[in-house]
Protein backbone atom coordinates (compact mmCIF):
# COMPACT_ATOMS: atom_id res chain seq x y z
CA UNK A 1 0.00 0.00 0.00
CA UNK A 2 1.93 3.53 -0.88
CA UNK A 3 1.26 5.90 1.88
CA UNK A 4 0.09 9.69 0.84
CA UNK A 5 2.00 12.37 1.63
CA UNK A 6 0.39 15.52 3.62
CA UNK A 7 0.39 17.45 -0.04
CA UNK A 8 -1.53 14.32 -1.36
CA UNK A 9 -3.74 14.10 1.30
CA UNK A 10 -4.92 17.42 0.84
CA UNK A 11 -5.35 17.86 -2.88
CA UNK A 12 -7.28 14.56 -2.58
CA UNK A 13 -9.60 15.70 0.01
CA UNK A 14 -10.19 19.20 -1.89
CA UNK A 15 -11.07 17.21 -4.96
CA UNK A 16 -13.76 15.02 -2.77
CA UNK A 17 -15.44 17.99 -1.17
CA UNK A 18 -15.71 19.23 -4.65
CA UNK A 19 -17.37 16.30 -6.21
CA UNK A 20 -19.52 16.69 -3.75
CA UNK A 21 -20.87 19.97 -4.29
CA UNK A 22 -18.72 21.39 -1.71
CA UNK A 23 -16.61 24.35 -1.20
CA UNK A 24 -13.39 24.95 0.78
CA UNK A 25 -13.44 27.43 3.52
CA UNK A 26 -11.93 31.00 1.95
CA UNK A 27 -12.10 34.23 3.08
CA UNK A 28 -15.30 36.18 4.18
CA UNK A 29 -16.20 38.73 1.75
CA UNK A 30 -16.46 41.57 3.15
CA UNK A 31 -19.51 44.48 3.52
CA UNK A 32 -20.16 46.91 0.66
CA UNK A 33 -19.71 49.85 1.88
CA UNK A 34 -20.60 51.99 -0.94
CA UNK A 35 -22.18 55.51 -0.02
CA UNK A 36 -25.66 55.57 -0.08
CA UNK A 37 -27.15 58.50 -2.23
CA UNK A 38 -30.85 59.79 -2.32
CA UNK A 39 -31.63 61.01 -6.29
CA UNK A 40 -34.53 62.95 -6.56
CA UNK A 41 -35.73 64.09 -9.61
CA UNK A 42 -38.53 66.23 -11.39
CA UNK A 43 -40.47 63.66 -13.58
CA UNK A 44 -39.60 65.84 -17.04
CA UNK A 45 -36.65 66.15 -18.44
CA UNK A 46 -36.25 69.68 -18.15
CA UNK A 47 -37.43 70.03 -14.66
CA UNK A 48 -39.41 73.09 -15.55
CA UNK A 49 -42.97 73.65 -15.48
CA UNK A 50 -46.22 75.83 -16.83
CA UNK A 51 -47.43 77.75 -13.54
CA UNK A 52 -50.24 75.89 -12.47
CA UNK A 53 -49.36 72.54 -13.77
CA UNK A 54 -48.85 69.49 -11.34
CA UNK A 55 -45.03 68.12 -10.43
CA UNK A 56 -44.11 65.58 -10.02
CA UNK A 57 -40.60 63.57 -8.47
CA UNK A 58 -38.93 60.47 -8.85
CA UNK A 59 -37.45 59.14 -5.44
CA UNK A 60 -35.07 56.76 -4.94
CA UNK A 61 -32.29 55.24 -2.99
CA UNK A 62 -28.91 53.83 -5.05
CA UNK A 63 -25.80 52.49 -4.11
CA UNK A 64 -23.22 51.69 -6.70
CA UNK A 65 -25.22 52.65 -9.46
CA UNK A 66 -28.09 50.76 -8.54
CA UNK A 67 -31.13 50.62 -6.50
CA UNK A 68 -30.86 49.90 -2.30
CA UNK A 69 -34.13 49.07 -1.06
CA UNK A 70 -35.75 49.45 1.85
CA UNK A 71 -34.53 52.26 2.95
CA UNK A 72 -37.21 54.91 5.19
CA UNK A 73 -37.19 58.43 3.38
CA UNK A 74 -38.71 61.56 4.78
CA UNK A 75 -39.48 63.59 1.77
CA UNK A 76 -40.54 67.23 2.26
CA UNK A 77 -41.36 69.79 -0.80
CA UNK A 78 -42.22 73.36 -1.00
CA UNK A 79 -40.98 76.69 -2.10
CA UNK A 80 -37.40 76.76 -2.20
CA UNK A 81 -35.76 77.68 0.69
CA UNK A 82 -38.91 78.13 2.85
CA UNK A 83 -40.86 75.45 5.27
CA UNK A 84 -42.05 72.65 3.38
CA UNK A 85 -45.82 72.31 2.67
CA UNK A 86 -45.67 68.79 2.22
CA UNK A 87 -44.56 65.72 3.82
CA UNK A 88 -45.04 61.98 2.58
CA UNK A 89 -42.87 58.69 4.20
CA UNK A 90 -41.84 56.49 1.90
CA UNK A 91 -39.28 53.23 1.90
CA UNK A 92 -36.97 53.06 -1.24
CA UNK A 93 -37.84 49.61 -3.74
CA UNK A 94 -36.16 48.63 -6.89
CA UNK A 95 -38.13 51.13 -8.65
CA UNK A 96 -38.00 54.66 -8.08
CA UNK A 97 -41.11 56.21 -5.81
CA UNK A 98 -43.36 58.85 -7.26
CA UNK A 99 -43.94 61.68 -5.32
CA UNK A 100 -46.95 64.30 -6.51
CA UNK A 101 -45.55 67.60 -5.46
CA UNK A 102 -48.19 69.62 -6.00
CA UNK A 103 -47.97 73.09 -7.90
CA UNK A 104 -47.24 76.75 -8.03
CA UNK A 105 -49.70 79.58 -8.93
CA UNK A 106 -46.66 82.20 -10.02
CA UNK A 107 -43.67 81.85 -11.09
CA UNK A 108 -40.84 80.23 -8.97
CA UNK A 109 -39.26 77.27 -7.80
CA UNK A 110 -41.01 73.59 -6.16
CA UNK A 111 -37.68 71.57 -4.20
CA UNK A 112 -37.87 68.37 -2.87
CA UNK A 113 -35.92 67.04 -0.24
CA UNK A 114 -35.17 63.20 0.57
CA UNK A 115 -33.55 62.53 3.94
CA UNK A 116 -32.76 59.33 5.47
CA UNK A 117 -30.87 57.21 8.24
CA UNK A 118 -29.34 54.13 7.31
CA UNK A 119 -26.86 52.01 9.26
CA UNK A 120 -26.35 55.14 11.30
CA UNK A 121 -25.37 57.37 9.23
CA UNK A 122 -27.70 60.59 7.66
CA UNK A 123 -28.26 60.95 4.02
CA UNK A 124 -29.74 63.84 1.93
CA UNK A 125 -30.74 64.70 -1.61
CA UNK A 126 -32.54 67.13 -3.31
CA UNK A 127 -34.40 68.29 -6.87
CA UNK A 128 -36.07 71.61 -7.69
CA UNK A 129 -38.87 71.85 -10.33
CA UNK A 130 -39.11 75.67 -11.84
CA UNK A 131 -42.23 76.93 -12.80
CA UNK A 132 -41.80 79.38 -15.75
CA UNK A 133 -39.11 81.09 -14.01
CA UNK A 134 -38.23 83.36 -17.28
CA UNK A 135 -41.68 85.17 -15.99
CA UNK A 136 -39.73 85.87 -12.38
CA UNK A 137 -40.18 89.23 -11.71
CA UNK A 138 -37.95 90.76 -9.15
CA UNK A 139 -39.10 92.35 -5.44
CA UNK A 140 -36.55 95.14 -5.36
CA UNK A 141 -37.59 98.62 -5.89
CA UNK A 142 -35.58 100.84 -8.37
CA UNK A 143 -34.28 104.04 -6.65
CA UNK A 144 -34.50 107.30 -8.55
CA UNK A 145 -31.40 108.37 -7.92
CA UNK A 146 -29.85 104.87 -8.11
CA UNK A 147 -27.08 106.18 -10.73
CA UNK A 148 -26.69 109.66 -9.37
CA UNK A 149 -25.79 107.75 -5.76
CA UNK A 150 -23.41 106.02 -7.98
CA UNK A 151 -22.23 108.29 -10.31
CA UNK A 152 -20.89 110.38 -7.10
CA UNK A 153 -19.08 107.48 -5.83
CA UNK A 154 -17.13 107.25 -8.63
CA UNK A 155 -16.57 110.02 -9.05
CA UNK A 156 -14.72 110.10 -5.03
CA UNK A 157 -13.04 107.39 -6.31
CA UNK A 158 -12.02 109.39 -9.83
CA UNK A 159 -10.23 111.92 -7.01
CA UNK A 160 -7.93 109.39 -5.78
CA UNK A 161 -4.77 108.31 -7.18
CA UNK A 162 -3.90 104.63 -8.16
CA UNK A 163 -0.57 104.57 -6.46
CA UNK A 164 0.34 101.03 -7.79
CA UNK A 165 2.56 98.71 -5.95
CA UNK A 166 4.14 95.69 -7.06
CA UNK A 167 5.58 92.66 -5.52
CA UNK A 168 7.60 89.92 -7.96
CA UNK A 169 6.28 86.43 -7.36
CA UNK A 170 8.62 84.01 -9.35
CA UNK A 171 7.21 80.79 -7.53
CA UNK A 172 3.76 81.69 -8.39
CA UNK A 173 4.33 82.14 -12.50
CA UNK A 174 5.14 79.77 -14.84
CA UNK A 175 7.10 80.23 -18.61
CA UNK A 176 6.23 83.42 -20.25
CA UNK A 177 4.85 85.23 -17.80
CA UNK A 178 5.30 87.69 -14.78
CA UNK A 179 3.47 87.44 -11.80
CA UNK A 180 3.42 90.33 -9.05
CA UNK A 181 1.04 90.84 -5.70
CA UNK A 182 0.03 94.25 -6.15
CA UNK A 183 -1.96 96.58 -4.48
CA UNK A 184 -3.33 99.98 -5.13
CA UNK A 185 -5.74 102.23 -3.91
CA UNK A 186 -9.54 102.77 -3.67
CA UNK A 187 -12.43 104.48 -1.32
CA UNK A 188 -12.81 104.24 2.29
CA UNK A 189 -15.53 104.04 3.96
CA UNK A 190 -15.92 107.49 4.59
CA UNK A 191 -18.86 108.81 1.52
CA UNK A 192 -17.43 112.00 1.27
CA UNK A 193 -13.82 110.34 -0.48
CA UNK A 194 -11.41 112.05 2.01
CA UNK A 195 -10.47 108.77 3.77
CA UNK A 196 -8.75 105.50 1.05
CA UNK A 197 -8.03 102.16 1.87
CA UNK A 198 -6.28 99.39 -0.62
CA UNK A 199 -7.19 96.32 -2.15
CA UNK A 200 -4.48 93.85 -3.38
CA UNK A 201 -4.59 91.06 -5.75
CA UNK A 202 -2.53 88.95 -8.55
CA UNK A 203 -1.48 90.04 -11.27
CA UNK A 204 -0.16 88.37 -14.25
CA UNK A 205 1.37 89.56 -17.09
CA UNK A 206 2.29 87.92 -20.37
CA UNK A 207 6.45 88.09 -20.62
CA UNK A 208 6.95 88.70 -23.96
CA UNK A 209 6.36 92.50 -25.92
CA UNK A 210 2.78 93.44 -27.13
CA UNK A 211 -0.19 94.51 -26.15
CA UNK A 212 -2.89 92.24 -24.91
CA UNK A 213 -6.57 92.01 -23.67
CA UNK A 214 -7.35 92.06 -19.60
CA UNK A 215 -9.44 90.06 -17.55
CA UNK A 216 -10.86 91.18 -14.38
CA UNK A 217 -11.22 88.03 -11.78
CA UNK A 218 -13.71 88.97 -9.22
CA UNK A 219 -13.53 87.21 -5.76
CA UNK A 220 -16.56 84.94 -4.14
CA UNK A 221 -17.32 85.04 -0.53
CA UNK A 222 -15.08 84.49 2.29
CA UNK A 223 -11.47 85.65 3.09
CA UNK A 224 -8.73 83.34 1.59
CA UNK A 225 -5.35 83.90 0.02
CA UNK A 226 -4.75 83.95 -4.35
CA UNK A 227 -3.02 82.73 -6.42
CA UNK A 228 -3.73 84.54 -9.84
CA UNK A 229 -5.50 83.22 -13.23
CA UNK A 230 -2.37 81.30 -14.27
CA UNK A 231 -3.84 79.88 -17.43
CA UNK A 232 -5.46 82.50 -19.02
CA UNK A 233 -2.59 84.71 -19.30
CA UNK A 234 -0.20 81.86 -20.70
CA UNK A 235 -2.78 81.97 -23.31
CA UNK A 236 -2.11 85.58 -24.08
CA UNK A 237 -4.12 87.43 -21.66
CA UNK A 238 -3.71 90.15 -18.52
CA UNK A 239 -5.12 89.08 -15.52
CA UNK A 240 -5.80 90.62 -12.24
CA UNK A 241 -7.54 88.56 -9.42
CA UNK A 242 -8.33 90.74 -6.23
CA UNK A 243 -9.34 90.00 -3.21
CA UNK A 244 -11.52 92.90 -0.92
CA UNK A 245 -11.02 92.96 1.97
CA UNK A 246 -7.74 95.50 2.00
CA UNK A 247 -5.64 92.31 2.98
CA UNK A 248 -2.55 91.10 1.55
CA UNK A 249 -3.29 87.98 -0.62
CA UNK A 250 -0.17 85.80 -0.09
CA UNK A 251 -0.43 85.62 3.46
CA UNK A 252 0.09 82.12 5.57
CA UNK A 253 -4.30 80.55 5.65
CA UNK A 254 -4.49 80.28 8.60
CA UNK A 255 -4.05 84.16 8.72
CA UNK A 256 -7.72 83.98 6.40
CA UNK A 257 -9.33 81.41 8.50
CA UNK A 258 -8.76 83.48 11.77
CA UNK A 259 -10.30 86.36 10.66
CA UNK A 260 -13.01 84.98 8.76
CA UNK A 261 -13.88 83.66 12.27
CA UNK A 262 -13.01 86.76 13.91
CA UNK A 263 -13.47 90.37 12.65
CA UNK A 264 -14.60 89.57 9.29
CA UNK A 265 -17.26 86.95 9.91
CA UNK A 266 -20.68 87.81 8.26
CA UNK A 267 -18.84 91.07 6.93
CA UNK A 268 -21.09 91.12 4.49
CA UNK A 269 -23.78 92.68 6.60
CA UNK A 270 -21.66 95.45 8.51
CA UNK A 271 -23.34 98.86 8.03
CA UNK A 272 -26.50 97.67 6.48
CA UNK A 273 -28.56 100.37 7.76
CA UNK A 274 -26.18 103.05 6.15
CA UNK A 275 -26.22 103.29 2.72
CA UNK A 276 -23.53 105.58 2.38
CA UNK A 277 -21.37 103.43 4.52
CA UNK A 278 -22.41 99.45 3.36
CA UNK A 279 -19.73 96.71 2.88
CA UNK A 280 -20.45 96.43 -0.24
CA UNK A 281 -19.84 100.15 -1.58
CA UNK A 282 -16.33 100.36 -1.24
CA UNK A 283 -16.22 96.82 -2.75
CA UNK A 284 -18.27 97.85 -5.83
CA UNK A 285 -16.57 101.09 -6.41
CA UNK A 286 -12.79 99.11 -6.22
CA UNK A 287 -13.89 97.48 -9.15
CA UNK A 288 -14.33 99.94 -11.50
CA UNK A 289 -10.36 101.09 -9.83
CA UNK A 290 -9.23 97.42 -10.51
CA UNK A 291 -10.13 97.99 -14.24
CA UNK A 292 -8.48 101.83 -13.91
CA UNK A 293 -5.45 99.71 -12.63
CA UNK A 294 -5.21 97.32 -15.94
CA UNK A 295 -5.79 99.95 -18.04
CA UNK A 296 -2.99 101.86 -17.37
CA UNK A 297 -0.65 98.99 -17.80
CA UNK A 298 1.37 100.07 -21.33
CA UNK A 299 0.78 96.39 -22.25
CA UNK A 300 -2.76 96.56 -22.20
CA UNK A 301 -4.41 97.09 -25.44
CA UNK A 302 -6.27 99.57 -24.66
CA UNK A 303 -9.84 97.72 -25.69
CA UNK A 304 -10.60 94.52 -25.05
CA UNK A 305 -11.46 94.31 -21.05
CA UNK A 306 -13.56 91.64 -19.24
CA UNK A 307 -14.77 90.41 -15.48
CA UNK A 308 -15.60 86.90 -14.55
CA UNK A 309 -16.64 85.93 -11.13
CA UNK A 310 -18.98 83.35 -9.23
CA UNK A 311 -21.49 83.74 -6.59
CA UNK A 312 -20.57 86.65 -4.57
CA UNK A 313 -17.82 86.84 -7.76
CA UNK A 314 -20.29 86.47 -10.06
CA UNK A 315 -22.60 89.49 -8.50
CA UNK A 316 -19.45 91.61 -8.50
CA UNK A 317 -19.24 90.56 -12.52
CA UNK A 318 -22.25 91.98 -13.06
CA UNK A 319 -22.12 95.14 -10.69
CA UNK A 320 -18.52 96.18 -12.06
CA UNK A 321 -19.95 95.87 -16.15
CA UNK A 322 -22.62 98.32 -15.54
CA UNK A 323 -20.65 100.57 -13.81
CA UNK A 324 -17.71 100.72 -16.10
CA UNK A 325 -18.47 101.09 -20.14
CA UNK A 326 -14.96 99.82 -20.32
CA UNK A 327 -16.40 96.61 -19.82
CA UNK A 328 -16.55 94.08 -23.27
CA UNK A 329 -17.81 91.24 -22.00
CA UNK A 330 -18.91 89.65 -18.60
CA UNK A 331 -18.99 86.16 -17.08
CA UNK A 332 -21.04 85.26 -14.03
CA UNK A 333 -21.57 81.83 -12.00
CA UNK A 334 -24.95 81.72 -10.00
CA UNK A 335 -24.67 86.03 -9.22
CA UNK A 336 -25.72 86.21 -5.09
CA UNK A 337 -26.93 89.28 -4.10
CA UNK A 338 -29.84 89.51 -6.25
CA UNK A 339 -33.60 90.24 -5.38
CA UNK A 340 -32.40 90.70 -1.37
CA UNK A 341 -36.22 91.33 -0.33
CA UNK A 342 -37.78 88.43 -2.00
CA UNK A 343 -38.04 86.71 1.93
CA UNK A 344 -40.22 89.91 2.52
CA UNK A 345 -42.15 88.79 -0.16
CA UNK A 346 -42.90 85.19 0.34
CA UNK A 347 -40.15 83.57 -1.87
CA UNK A 348 -36.84 83.16 -1.90
CA UNK A 349 -33.84 86.17 -1.37
CA UNK A 350 -30.32 86.28 -2.87
CA UNK A 351 -27.49 85.07 -0.95
CA UNK A 352 -26.57 86.44 1.96
CA UNK A 353 -30.59 85.92 2.83
CA UNK A 354 -30.91 89.01 3.72
CA UNK A 355 -34.49 89.07 6.36
CA UNK A 356 -35.07 85.06 6.02
CA UNK A 357 -37.58 83.65 8.55
CA UNK A 358 -35.61 81.63 10.51
CA UNK A 359 -31.38 82.47 9.59
CA UNK A 360 -29.74 84.92 12.04
CA UNK A 361 -29.45 89.11 10.42
CA UNK A 362 -30.73 92.21 9.84
CA UNK A 363 -33.78 93.12 10.83
CA UNK A 364 -35.87 95.05 7.57
CA UNK A 365 -36.03 98.24 9.51
CA UNK A 366 -36.66 101.54 7.65
CA UNK A 367 -32.74 101.94 7.08
CA UNK A 368 -31.93 98.43 5.74
CA UNK A 369 -34.65 98.97 3.04
CA UNK A 370 -33.70 102.23 1.96
CA UNK A 371 -29.86 100.89 1.65
CA UNK A 372 -30.04 97.59 -0.35
CA UNK A 373 -31.95 98.40 -3.87
CA UNK A 374 -28.85 100.49 -4.37
CA UNK A 375 -26.60 97.22 -4.00
CA UNK A 376 -29.02 94.60 -5.48
CA UNK A 377 -27.71 92.99 -8.44
CA UNK A 378 -31.24 93.78 -10.13
CA UNK A 379 -30.95 97.50 -10.16
CA UNK A 380 -27.10 96.97 -11.84
CA UNK A 381 -28.70 94.02 -13.89
CA UNK A 382 -30.86 96.43 -15.56
CA UNK A 383 -28.26 98.44 -16.27
CA UNK A 384 -25.87 96.02 -18.27
CA UNK A 385 -25.16 96.79 -21.71
CA UNK A 386 -22.23 94.06 -22.47
CA UNK A 387 -22.64 90.99 -23.34
CA UNK A 388 -22.54 88.28 -20.90
CA UNK A 389 -22.36 84.49 -20.23
CA UNK A 390 -24.17 83.11 -17.16
CA UNK A 391 -24.46 80.02 -15.55
CA UNK A 392 -26.07 78.37 -12.68
CA UNK A 393 -28.14 75.20 -11.75
CA UNK A 394 -31.68 74.52 -10.13
CA UNK A 395 -30.49 72.67 -6.97
CA UNK A 396 -28.86 75.65 -5.32
CA UNK A 397 -29.24 76.27 -1.89
CA UNK A 398 -26.44 78.89 -1.34
CA UNK A 399 -27.98 81.14 -4.37
CA UNK A 400 -31.20 80.50 -5.20
CA UNK A 401 -31.84 79.80 -8.89
CA UNK A 402 -35.44 82.11 -8.09
CA UNK A 403 -32.79 85.43 -6.94
CA UNK A 404 -31.01 84.14 -10.00
CA UNK A 405 -33.49 84.46 -12.39
CA UNK A 406 -34.62 88.00 -10.85
CA UNK A 407 -31.85 89.49 -12.10
CA UNK A 408 -31.24 88.08 -15.41
CA UNK A 409 -34.61 88.13 -16.44
CA UNK A 410 -34.45 91.84 -16.05
CA UNK A 411 -30.69 92.11 -18.61
CA UNK A 412 -31.69 93.37 -22.01
CA UNK A 413 -27.92 93.07 -23.29
CA UNK A 414 -26.54 90.04 -25.27
CA UNK A 415 -26.44 86.93 -22.87
CA UNK A 416 -25.60 83.48 -23.20
CA UNK A 417 -27.42 81.09 -20.75
CA UNK A 418 -26.27 77.47 -19.77
CA UNK A 419 -27.97 75.82 -16.93
CA UNK A 420 -26.65 72.51 -15.46
CA UNK A 421 -29.61 71.50 -13.66
CA UNK A 422 -28.83 69.30 -10.68
CA UNK A 423 -25.94 71.30 -10.08
CA UNK A 424 -25.92 73.39 -6.71
CA UNK A 425 -23.46 75.95 -5.32
CA UNK A 426 -20.51 74.12 -8.13
CA UNK A 427 -19.96 73.85 -11.56
CA UNK A 428 -18.85 71.18 -13.93
CA UNK A 429 -16.03 70.98 -15.97
CA UNK A 430 -18.54 71.49 -18.87
CA UNK A 431 -19.61 74.61 -17.40
CA UNK A 432 -16.10 76.31 -16.56
CA UNK A 433 -14.79 75.02 -20.70
CA UNK A 434 -17.83 76.83 -22.06
CA UNK A 435 -17.45 79.81 -19.82
CA UNK A 436 -13.80 80.54 -20.06
CA UNK A 437 -13.49 79.99 -24.05
CA UNK A 438 -16.44 82.11 -24.49
CA UNK A 439 -14.81 85.08 -22.55
CA UNK A 440 -11.41 84.35 -24.03
CA UNK A 441 -12.46 84.47 -27.87
CA UNK A 442 -14.59 87.66 -27.00
CA UNK A 443 -11.41 89.07 -25.62
CA UNK A 444 -9.26 88.28 -28.25
CA UNK A 445 -11.36 89.21 -31.11
CA UNK A 446 -13.57 92.14 -30.18
CA UNK A 447 -16.78 90.71 -31.16
CA UNK A 448 -19.91 91.28 -29.66
CA UNK A 449 -21.57 87.62 -29.45
CA UNK A 450 -25.53 87.81 -30.48
CA UNK A 451 -27.75 87.16 -27.59
CA UNK A 452 -28.85 83.70 -27.54
CA UNK A 453 -32.83 82.55 -28.45
CA UNK A 454 -34.30 81.76 -24.77
CA UNK A 455 -36.45 78.68 -24.55
CA UNK A 456 -40.00 78.80 -25.70
CA UNK A 457 -42.07 78.37 -22.50
CA UNK A 458 -42.25 75.08 -20.96
CA UNK A 459 -45.04 72.66 -21.92
CA UNK A 460 -45.61 69.06 -20.77
CA UNK A 461 -45.55 66.03 -22.71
Amino acid sequence: MRLLHLPDVRLALSCALVATGLALPVAAQDVVTGTPEIVVTPTVPSWTYPVGAPASFRVEVRRDGHPLPGVAVTVRCGPEMLPPTLTREITSGTAPVTIDAGTMSTPGFLRCIGTAQHEGRSYRGLGTAGFDPQKLAPTVTDPADFDAFWDAGKAALARIPIDLTRELLPSYGGPGITVSHVSFQTVGLDPNGTGTSRIYGILCEPSAPGRYPALLSVPGAGVRPYRGLIAPCQRGIITLQIGIHGLPVTLDPAVYTGLGAGSLNRYFMNNVEDRDRFFYRRVYLSTVRANDVLASLPNYDGTNLGVVGGSQGGALAIVTAALDARVKGLSSTYPALADLTGYLNGRAGGWPHFFHPTRPGPKPTPEALRTLPYYDVVNFARRVKAPGIYTWGYNDETVPPTSIFSAFNVITAPKHWMLALTTGHNTTPEQNGRMEAWMEELLRTGRRPAAIPMPPPPTLP
